[in-house]
């Protein structure tokens, strides 16, 4: 892999997560540029379903319909999988799909969940939710995990339930956004719980209600974060760390969410680059307990169940 490759997916990280660009320098450097070149694939994907550049609006947003733009997309990745030429980025994929045996199905999956976006799904219960927080990021936490040496059926599981908590922390946080975009996440069971039947961005009255539906997506993450801590404990040290920090930047999301009520949307909810890495420091000594501790124990039997 070139030099500028890996550079291009660093930069990539850069710009659309510093969260991630923060966990991703604690792994050992060839498991780091690994983790980097998938998240790239990653970014890259989802900008372009959105016509978007680097997570944000830009003035170059392509004209093309998503519909178009999503099977061109799944050509070149399926192109690159299969051993064609194609651009760095899913260049970069190929070479870490191959270079740790993850099934091209869990490609295909991530893919599904943009087609999700694509379609307009609308999610009418939790279950219906957690299908689609699944596919664009229960599986890259799958993909995530292989690339860290895991390759136990239980361990994946772990990792999924981990992605899982990230998208519904992030859904919680962009209620609003999303809604702007005309996209809606929250299920309509849980809109109709508060009184809803919609997500309207622009109706303060409605915000109150709208929080303690978060709250609820919040809760029902705090249980996949749970989860993922028995995964967390059977990496080895250094990925344990990273995934932990991780853990506990998105968790912040979520806190902060909390703190400010009904008003959180007002600005953009984010933690600092010495909130970060605060956070980061605090994860190491329960990480290297974590790992001198018999397995915690989670049942995770009540959660989503990922595909075979």
């Amino acid at each position: 892999m070139t030099d500028s490759t890996v550079a291009n997916a660093r930069r990539s990280i850069k710009a659309g997560s510093k969260s991630f660009g923060l966990a991703a320098r604690l792994l050992p450097p060839a498991m780091s540029q690994d983790c980097v070149m998938l998240y790239a694939w990653c970014r890259h994907a989802d900008d372009v379903i959105d016509g978007q550049d680097a997570g944000f609006a830009g003035a170059g947003n392509d004209a093309t319909p998503p519909a178009e733009r999503l099977q061109a997309l799944r050509d070149e990745t399926h192109r690159a999988l299969a051993g064609g030429s194609a651009p760095e980025v899913f260049a970069g994929l190929a070479r870490v799909v191959s270079r740790h045996a993850i099934p091209h199905r869990h490609v295909d999956e991530m893919l599904d969940g943009f087609a999700m976006d694509v379609a307009g799904r609308r999610y009418e219960a939790i279950s219906d939710l957690l299908d689609y927080c699944y596919h664009v990021a229960g599986v890259v936490g799958v993909m995530m995990a292989r690339i860290m040496g895991a390759t136990d059926p239980g361990t994946l599981d772990r990792a999924s339930d981990l992605g899982i908590a990230f998208q519904l922390t992030n859904i919680a946080r962009d209620v609003i956004d999303d809604a702007r975009i005309g996209r809606v996440y929250l299920p309509r069971a849980l809109l109709r719980t508060q009184g809803l039947e919609g997500v309207d961005p622009d109706n303060r009255a409605d915000r109150a209600a709208l929080h303690r539906c978060a709250l609820h997506l919040l809760d029902l993450a705090e249980d996949y974060y749970r989860s993922a801590a028995v995964g967390v404990a059977a990496l080895d040290r250094r990925p344990a760390f990273a995934i932990a920090a991780a853990q506990a930047i998105y968790r912040e999301i979520g806190v902060i969410l909390r703190r400010r009520g009904p008003d959180a949307w007002d600005r953009r909810i984010s933690t600092t680059t010495a909130g970060k890495l605060r956070l980061i420091a605090g994860a190491a000594p329960g990480t290297l307990l974590a790992l001198r501790r018999p397995v915690p124990r989670f049942d995770r039997s009540a959660l989503f169940r990922r595909p075979a």
